[in-house]
This record gives C-alpha cells, structure tokens and sequence, in this order.
C-alpha cells in the first residue's frame, strides 16, 4: 500500500509538472519556463467585454418633429435644419452631430429625417428612411405634437402612443438590430406657456394654430382653461413615461431621464417668434442634454 501511494503521488506529481510545462509554453511562447503563482494571474490577459454602448459612433440619423428640424429658430414659421439640436451644423448650436463626428464628418454621416408636424404615428416611416442609411445612432425627438391637438380629446391616447413608439423601435430592430437610440422626453409645454403668455406678439403667433390644447385663449385663467392645460400635462408626462419603458426594454436605448422636460427654457432659449420653440441658444441647450446622455 505504502510503495502504491509512493507510485501515485509520483505520477500526480509527473503529470502536474507535464501540465503546467504546456501551460508555460502556451503563455509565453517557446520553450520557456512559464510563470506561476500571483505572477502566472498577472501574465494572462484579462478578457475585455465588448461595452454595450458605444460613447463614439461614427454616424447619425435623427427622426421627430419641428424641433428637430429648427422650426421657428432662424425665421418665422419655417424650419431651419442648420441649426438643429441633433445634425445641425452651425457653430452657434455645437449640434450633437458635430460633438460626436466633427464638423467635416457630421456633414457627410448624418442625416436629419424630422418632420414639422410629425407625432408618434409617423415615427415608423422616419425609422424606416433613417436604417436604409445604416447609422450606428439614431436620436428620437417626438411627442409633443400627439399632447397639441385642437382640443383635449384629440390628444394621442397613452395606449396608442405606446403602440406607435413599439412600432417604431421594431422597424429600426429588424433593420439594425446594433444600432444605438438617443430618446428625448417631451419638453413641459405648460412652462412654455407660462413663459409667454404675457407677450402679446407672441399669443398672436400662437393663434395661428401653435399647440392650441396648450396656448388657445392664454389670458384664460377659468377652472376650464387650468383643467384644459393640467390635462395636457398629465399627458405629457404619462408620455414621458412610455418614452422610459418602452426605452429600458433596449439594450441599446438610453432616455434622458427627463431632462429635457425639466430643462427651464427661458427667454434666450425660446423662439423671438412663437416662444415656444427652441431658439438657436435653445437648440444649443438641447445638443448638451443630448451629448451627455450619449457620452455619459
């Protein structure tokens, strides 16, 4: 028994030395003495994972309404996509395009897809023009036009508003299923009303048709008129959280936390014309929110 147990304790000893001489040479190569030990966990490459989110992508397509297409920032009621928050490619904005690409790259890999006007139904068909161009990130900027209808009732319903964002996202999934979203909450529109309600350009601008479940009659302060724009509101924010939802089922979605909603335009960041959409300055502010939601 004492001759076995000698004989086995050789072999075991012959066949760790084999062992850890092949793991040596695998190590460092050739015929070489391997390391052991805390020094032979030093040597072995720790693996890398591949990250999930990718701070520098190297090309964008931007889907949403005006504000993405800079209505109302340079003219009055037109748009001017030069200074949009996403693609733009003035030096006053800094768009997000620009941040991410540099100004000579942005030009040629980035491409704007917003449509004035454009609610939560109409995403899809952006999605499906902005994944033909293949762009590793997308920026989704829509809402606010589902919550300004003519009338309360009118307002896009919560559920359908959700339907339509999961349409959307699985458009742009069956097509790249990589890419990268940027999703932006609908900006508080009862603060934008506050803002210039006392304005009297600027409510005649509104009259034309600007959000009217928000701004009609904003001298009104009835318990009809409060309860109207409350309601938009909690619209609003019930969309805000569809946006979150339905963003932190994706991988590869990140949302804004809501810091576009919280953001407080002020006088400089609200269009001279309508004072409701962004100014350049605005835009400027909505490329920062952007960029530090991308990169963080």
């Amino acid at each position: 028994m004492r001759k076995r147990r000698h004989l086995s304790r050789a072999v075991f000893a012959a066949v760790t030395a084999a062992v850890l001489g092949v793991a040596g040479c695998d190590a460092v190569g050739g015929n070489s003495p391997g390391p052991s030990g805390t020094e032979a966990q030093s040597a072995r490459p720790s693996p890398k994972p591949t990250p999930t989110w990718d701070r520098s992508p190297a090309s964008i397509a931007a889907v949403g309404d005006s504000i993405t297409t800079g209505f109302d920032a340079c003219s009055v009621l037109s748009d001017c996509p030069s200074v949009s928050w996403a693609t733009g490619s003035s030096p006053r904005v800094d768009s997000l395009a620009v941040r991410l690409l540099g100004k000579a790259k942005a030009a040629e890999r980035s491409w704007n897809y917003a449509v004035t006007g454009a609610r939560m139904a109409d995403l899809a068909g952006q999605m499906s023009r902005a994944v033909a161009r293949e762009p590793e990130l997308v920026t989704v900027m829509a809402g606010a036009n589902d919550a300004c209808r003519d009338t309360t009732d009118a307002m896009t319903p919560v559920a359908e508003f959700r339907s339509q964002f999961e349409d959307a996202m699985g458009t742009l999934r069956d097509a790249l299923p990589k890419a990268q979203v940027y999703v932006a909450s609908v900006p508080n529109l009862k603060r934008l009303w506050e803002q210039g309600r006392t304005n009297p350009m600027t409510k005649q601008v509104w009259g034309l048709g600007i959000c009217p479940s928000m701004l009609s009659e904003p001298d009104s302060l009835t318990t009809a008129a409060n309860q109207r724009r409350e309601t938009v509101q909690e619209r609003v924010e019930a969309y805000n959280e569809v946006l979150e939802q339905v963003c932190a089922k994706d991988r590869r979605c990140r949302f804004d936390d809501g810091a576009v909603y919280d953001f407080r335009f002020g006088t400089e960041q609200l269009s001279q014309w309508d004072w409701f959409h962004p100014s350049v300055n605005g835009q400027a502010r909505l490329a920062e929110i952007a960029y530090r939601t991308v990169t963080n």
